[in-house]
């Protein structure tokens, strides 16, 4: 378990796309899929109902990516592709190790260590094809609450907050065709 994290956490610090995907999970890999669905069919009502970290994904593919890289994608290429933009984030990693960790058949958990201090949330591994993968869903909901936080504290719309926050990262303002899917249904 700790040898998985610790490899997947070198892949992400040195991007490593294609590593770093040999070491997650099944359900990180469908996330990535369905994510990528929505990117493609999702109109504007779709988007807006969507969670602010899954608004932020899609907002953050549709604005970094061409339409012939999303459609060339699948699960595993969009993560791949992440990963080396720098869309899963090396934060996300780099002063974060493992604690104690408690197995239970093919589920493992191991206690999330922030810049040396323990925190309430937990890093989740299954065992897939005998091999303990990292599931990077398990966090989710703590970083949805962290971006709900940020938003909150800007004091701005959520909507305006994540456009800022695309604007900050990729150096362009976004336009309105990050609300339009890629492809036609």
């Amino acid at each position: 378990v700790r040898k998985t994290f610790d490899q997947y956490k070198s892949s992400i610090l040195n991007d490593k796309g294609e590593e770093a995907v040999q070491y997650v999970d099944s359900r990180t890999i469908q996330y990535y899929s369905d994510m990528l669905n929505i990117v493609k069919t999702a109109d504007s009502a779709s988007v807006e109902k969507l969670s602010i970290m899954d608004k932020f994904m899609v907002f953050a593919i549709r604005h970094r990516t061409t339409r012939a890289e999303i459609l060339s994608f699948d699960g595993k290429g969009l993560l791949v592709y992440a990963i080396r933009k720098g869309m899963v984030g090396k934060n996300s990693v780099s002063n974060n190790t493992i604690g104690d960790i408690t197995i239970d058949g093919d589920f493992a958990k191991g206690q999330l260590i922030a810049n040396g201090r323990k925190v309430p949330a937990y890093f989740h591994f299954y065992k897939e094809t005998g091999l303990w993968k990292l599931d990077l869903t398990a966090l989710f909901p703590l970083a949805t609450a962290a971006f709900k936080g940020m938003a909150t504290d800007s004091e701005q719309p959520e909507n305006d907050f994540l456009f800022q926050l695309l604007e900050m990262v990729s150096g362009n303002k976004p336009g309105q065709e990050i609300w339009k899917p890629t492809e036609s249904k």
